[in-house]
């Protein structure tokens, strides 16, 4: 079980794709360039690198097992030679730095090759250390450990396009952070009751507007998208656009809550729709329209009917993701 991919992100250029598993591992994969023989085939995905991003843990005040299992993989847009990526299981995000080695110095005047200090009355002359090629290494190391801001699951993360900042959710509060700042984030909302059996809704997924670092989203299990605005308040509790599609009343039935929940929202690249997934369909809304989705496709209208067996053994809280392609 520790093997099953719980998670896939592609960095910016698709050159390189980042999975995570049940077991805390990161395996990132590299494309190979094309070859002459087959131009039109883009390569496969070899690996390239793999890591132990996150360990079980116990947190005793609770007396709860926290697992390993990352949920989300999100690439920071590359500022150098080096790669980064923010990991995050249920409760800690990391931040992880990605760099290649395929160099070495070799000369040295003080040291001999095994890294030792020479004998300094034996150094009669100084050389220029020069490098030397060596066998590609691909070194991974943690930058960050971003813990302790969540109480509940982390459901996901979105980096900012300010390329400074971002956001981390769980099921009632999102979290803003500085890539930079370890110990302490904002709680820019937070939809938890004074008393939690007033609780109807949990936030299930984030994210931030691809061009405006104040916009960001977030969908709920009702179904709806509330788009907020960081300029407006410290604390986006009060949304700036609430996106919801009218219940059809013949269609309501003991399972339209359920399969009504949105599991993931993403932007398009252009910034101008957003691309929402629940249990049976995928839709379009357009940022501009709140009261309804510009396009609905059906995924999985077979399986209407077997709703019943479904719900019995909880294949009906599977949770699904949607993206969108490059050119939107």
């Amino acid at each position: 079980p520790a093997d099953i991919i719980s998670t896939v992100e592609f960095n910016h250029t698709g050159e390189l794709l980042a999975t995570g598993d049940k077991g805390g591992r990161v395996v990132i994969f590299q494309r190979e360039p094309e070859s002459k023989n087959e131009p039109y085939n883009q390569g496969e995905y070899n690996v390239y690198s793999t890591f132990q991003s996150h360990e079980p843990e116990f947190d005793y005040l609770k007396s709860l097992e926290i697992e390993e299992k990352i949920n989300k993989i999100k690439w920071l847009p590359q500022q150098n030679a080096a790669h980064s990526l923010l990991s995050t299981n249920d409760k800690t995000i990391k931040l992880w730095k990605i760099t290649e080695r395929d160099k070495r110095p070799e000369g040295y005047n003080l040291k001999d090759e095994e890294g030792k200090l020479k004998d300094l009355s034996t150094v009669t002359s100084l050389q220029v250390p020069v490098l030397k090629p060596m066998d590609l290494m691909v070194e991974v190391t943690p930058r960050r450990i971003f813990a302790n801001g969540h109480t509940y699951h982390v459901n996901s993360i979105s980096v900012n396009s300010d390329c400074e900042t971002y956001m981390s959710a769980d099921d009632l509060r999102i979290n803003l952070w500085h890539l930079a700042i370890t110990d302490r984030s904002f709680n820019i909302v937070d939809i938890k009751p004074a008393n939690m059996e007033d609780l109807t809704e949990v936030i299930t997924a984030s994210e931030f507007h691809p061009h405006h670092c104040n916009l960001f989203v977030y969908s709920s299990s009702k179904g709806s998208l509330r788009l907020c605005d960081m300029r407006a308040s410290a604390l986006c509790d009060k949304h700036s656009k609430l996106y919801e599609e009218p219940e059809d009343p013949s269609n309501r039935s003991f399972f339209s809550e359920i399969i009504s929940s949105v599991s993931d929202v993403k932007f398009s690249h252009s910034g101008r729709y957003m691309l929402t997934r629940d249990y049976l369909t995928v839709k379009v809304w357009d940022l501009n329209m709140e009261t309804k989705p510009v396009e609905t496709y059906q995924v999985h209208d077979y399986l209407r009917s077997k709703l019943c067996s479904l719900y019995e053994n909880d294949c009906i809280f599977d949770k699904f993701e949607c993206a969108w392609n490059g050119s939107d």
